[in-house]
């Protein structure tokens, strides 16, 4: 059975011009996309299935990505229902120069697996086998989604 550390993905992208506002920030709907998109593989990892978004939770905008700066998003699987996967998402801004980091964005998306015909499918059950993995699983249990 998968753990909450296998389904644990970070992934960066630089915020480019073409992906910012008039603030010259990248656009709410960019972080979407990216938080759509590694939500998504977690849950895949997850289930073993393609899955598609369900539901999304309140998105807390907390901070702007500067253009030039890397999005950071942290994602990773914390509870299962029968088809769903529930993701808690993470977005830092990093400097690209030093590495620092800090929180721009969070939620929780749920995933549901589906076969080749779009129809829903039974997961996995989540399994937590290190305090890594239960501090992700309660990270996401615990966060105000």
């Amino acid at each position: 059975m998968p753990t909450v550390v296998d389904t644990y993905i970070e992934n960066r992208e630089i915020i480019q011009p073409n992906q910012t506002n008039n603030h010259d920030t990248a656009h709410g709907g960019v972080v979407m996309r990216l938080m759509d998109e590694v939500g998504a593989m977690c849950a895949m990892r997850l289930a073993g299935e393609t899955c598609v978004t369900a539901h999304v939770e309140d998105i807390d905008f907390v901070k702007p990505v500067p253009r030039g700066s890397i999005a950071v998003v942290e994602s990773w699987v914390y509870d299962t229902g029968r088809t769903s996967v529930h993701v808690r998402l993470e977005v830092d801004k990093e400097d690209p120069l030093t590495g620092e980091r800090e929180r721009t964005a969070d939620s929780c998306f749920v995933f549901v697996a589906v076969d080749e015909d779009g129809k829903p499918v039974p997961v996995p059950s989540l399994t937590v086998e290190t305090e890594r993995g239960e501090e992700l699983r309660d990270r996401g249990i615990n966060a105000d989604c």
